[in-house]
This record gives C-alpha cells, sequence and structure tokens, in this order.
C-alpha cells in the first residue's frame, strides 16, 4: 500500500515504513504529524485518487529529527562593474518515518 501526500507544496510517494525529508515542520522528535492532504492511495487491488484530495484519507507519521540541508551556494555578477556578491542557504529539514495510511 502507497500514498501520495502533499506537504511543503512537493508532492511525496510514500509507504508504511519509509523516512523522508520535508521541509520544516513544527514538532520535536517523537511527535506526531498527520497529513490530510493526501493525492491518492493504492492498495493492492484498488486505487483511489482525489480531487484534489481523497476524502477521509490520511497518513500519520513520526518525526525522527529536525535536520538541515545540504549548503547550496549563491553566486552574484555584474559583469565590468566589478560587483561580485557570495552567498549561502541550507534549508532546515524535518525527518519522518511513515507510520500509518488509512482510507
Amino acid at each position: 500500500m502507497y500514498a501520495i501526500i502533499k506537504t511543503g507544496s512537493k508532492q511525496h510517494k510514500v509507504s508504511e515504513g519509509d523516512v523522508l525529508l520535508v521541509e520544516k515542520l513544527a514538532g520535536d522528535k517523537g511527535a506526531e504529524v498527520v497529513f490530510n492532504e493526501v493525492l491518492m492511495v493504492s492498495d493492492d487491488k484498488t486505487v483511489k485518487v482525489g480531487r484534489p484530495f481523497v476524502e477521509g484519507a490520511k497518513v500519520t507519521g513520526e518525526v525522527v529529527a529536525q535536520t538541515k540541508g545540504p549548503k547550496l551556494i549563491i553566486g552574484k555578477m555584474k559583469r565590468r562593474k566589478g560587483f561580485r556578491k557570495k552567498t549561502g542557504h541550507r534549508q532546515a529539514l524535518t525527518s519522518m518515518k511513515i507510520k500509518n495510511i488509512s482510507i
């Protein structure tokens, strides 16, 4: 059984027991998070597609850790002006373990 959920304006395909990185969610380690925006649910025999969400479906997960992503380097330059600027960015992420998918 798997589901496609929407979180952080991204879509993720998840199954029970999966560990995935999503954009930062509120909650400490061990906190339970419920995803109500389920776009599709599939089990062995049937597939339910939502318009836009499947009614009554939810995915529950547990926060494993609050981490940061890799450092991205952003460089700006204007030619012939001597302007150069270098900055960086690290995205705040939440590591989630999927516990249950219910229809």
